[in-house]
Order: structure tokens, then sequence, then C-alpha cells
């Protein structure tokens, strides 16, 4: 290569670093249903072992659902916003049995983390029925009908009186998560993939219809509460 078209390929390198910035992130690294599905069983599995969760642990068994967004990314579905892929799965209040899950995407979140921390992992606490109505619409933005607040970190922490909890961290990174005005809505593709065929998120998470058995080690992780639901709100 000669000499006189290196500062020519500079020049396209640093236009391609100062470009690249601009380019939406994917919504998340997941190909597949199921691997979204394994990604979430470790992320709740970290929540359970985390000391600052304290507060989650005690009070997780109380929840009317929870969703799960293992990746959220930075610029995933707008410039200067977030997206990520998540599993919800319902607790029934009669039965205390958790659902088998259901695949819905979330964009446009605030992540109140350091500069840096691109990528979070996310855990929404619906802990009540109207906070759980609301998720089941087919495209909701939260708080638009529901009262949400961040969910308490730390031992002592005391949580507010909220449809929804948000609980989020980053790389052991602690910051505020506001999900007010995020977009969800239900992947029909996902759930008729995981499923083998076309299926209702009312019939996946309230109804109990439809199963998948790679979901069973998450399910089988979620607590049996030792006394009875009581959401917390209204």
């Amino acid at each position: 290569m000669s000499f006189h078209r290196l500062p020519r390929i500079f020049a396209l390198l640093l236009l391609l670093c100062l470009t690249l910035p601009l380019v939406p992130a994917r919504a998340d690294y997941y190909s597949e249903p199921a691997d979204l599905v394994e990604r979430a069983t470790m992320v709740y599995k970290g929540f359970l072992a985390d000391p600052n969760m304290e507060w989650f642990q005690r009070n997780v068994d109380r929840a009317r659902g929870i969703f799960i967004v293992p990746q959220m990314l930075r610029g995933g579905f707008i410039i200067g916003g977030s997206g990520g892929r998540g599993v919800l799965l319902a607790q029934d209040v009669a039965t205390a049995k958790w659902s088998a899950p259901a695949f819905y995407s979330m964009g446009s979140v605030s992540l109140g983390f350091q500069a840096g921390a691109d990528t979070s992992e996310i855990i929404l606490l619906i802990m009540t029925d109207r906070g759980l109505n609301a998720m089941l619409s087919t495209d909701y933005k939260i708080g638009a009908d529901v009262a949400v607040a961040a969910g308490p970190i730390g031992a002592s922490a005391k949580a507010q009186t909220a449809d929804i909890l948000a609980f989020g961290r980053s790389q052991g990174i602690y910051g505020g998560v506001s999900v007010e005005g995020a977009a969800i809505s239900p992947l029909d593709n996902w759930n008729r993939q995981y499923y083998g065929k076309p299926v209702q998120v009312f019939d996946i998470l309230i109804n109990q219809k439809w199963n998948n058995p790679q979901a069973d080690p998450l399910r089988q992780m979620l607590p049996k509460p030792q006394r009875n639901v009581q959401p917390i709100g209204r």
C-alpha cells in the first residue's frame, strides 16, 4: 500500500467512528425466544442473590406479575432512548401458580446510571391487578393509567404505593430507573414461535393454557407465597 493513500484511509475511519453513534442499536442480542428465557432466568437468579435487593427478595411473592428485561440497551429504539425485549409471567392469586412467559418489547426508558452504563438489567414487579391488566393491552405506555415508582434498593428501603415497581442495575451499579411513558407491546411472532402456534397473551398469562418446558427452570425459581397474596397499592 502506498503511503499517499494512508491519509484517505484514516479520514474514512474517522468518519465511520463519528457516524456509528448515530445508528440505533439493536433491540437486543437474542435471536431466539428460548435464548431470552434462559437469560431472564439468569438475571432473576442474580437479583435473588444480590444483597442490595433485599426488599425485592422479600416481596416478589406478593407480585401479580414479573417482567424481566435482561438487556436494556441505550439507543435501542430511538436515538437518545433505550429498548429491549423481555418476558412477562403472571401469578394466579387463587392457586399461587406462575404462568408460562409471554414475550414483550419495551422501549424508551430513562436509565439513571453513570456514564458508560449502556446496558442494564430491568425487572418490573407488577403489584396490582390494575398494573397487570394494563400490561395485557396490545399497546401500552407505562404510567398512562397506573401508578409507577422506582423499586426500593437496600436492606432498610421502603416501597412507595404503586401498581408497578421498577428495579434496575448495570454491572453492579444501581441507579434510578424511570419507566414512565415506556412503550410495552406483545411480540406476537415470538409468542407464536415459542408455543408453536398463534397464541393470545391473555391465554398465556391469565388462563395459563400454554406451557413450554424450556421455561420450567424460571417458573420453578419464582416463589410460592407463604401467605395469601396481598397486592401492594390499588
